[in-house]
């Protein structure tokens, strides 16, 4: 499973727009059809979760795992 550093790395390498910087880091990234796809990536340095990372690539990011790879 990827750390929340490898996640904060994909949205900068992706073109994801950082909005917010507080306890978390709030990424955007606004897609040609006008649709918004935003996540929240953790400042702690874990291993992020299974269950958690499944939704985090289907729900949020709405990349394959693969697409996720190449990036990071």
């Amino acid at each position: 499973m990827p750390r929340w550093k490898e996640l904060k790395r994909f949205c900068e390498r992706d073109g994801w727009e950082l909005y917010k910087d507080t306890d978390h880091y709030f990424y955007r990234k606004i897609d040609d059809d006008g649709s918004v796809r935003r996540t929240k990536v953790s400042k702690g340095s874990g291993e992020i979760h299974p269950a958690m990372w499944k939704m985090i690539l289907k729900k949020q990011l709405r990349v394959s795992q693969e697409y996720f790879n190449k990036k990071i």
